[in-house]
């Protein structure tokens, strides 16, 4: 019976050389920075009505 080749190890290689480059050139951002930017502006959206009464 032949032996099945399903390329896992080369598939995956091009993958790994993908996300083990470096790229310092972006804009580094704190994710728990990110979480309560977008908390705190829920609260103004969710509270906007509450100040301004249309």
């Amino acid at each position: 019976m032949a032996k099945k080749n399903d390329g896992g190890f080369a598939s995956s290689a091009g993958l790994m050389r993908y996300f083990d480059t470096e790229d310092d050139r972006g804009l580094k951002i704190n994710p728990k920075l990110v979480i309560g930017v977008a908390i705190a502006f829920t609260v103004l959206i969710l509270l906007l009505p509450v100040f301004l009464p249309v």
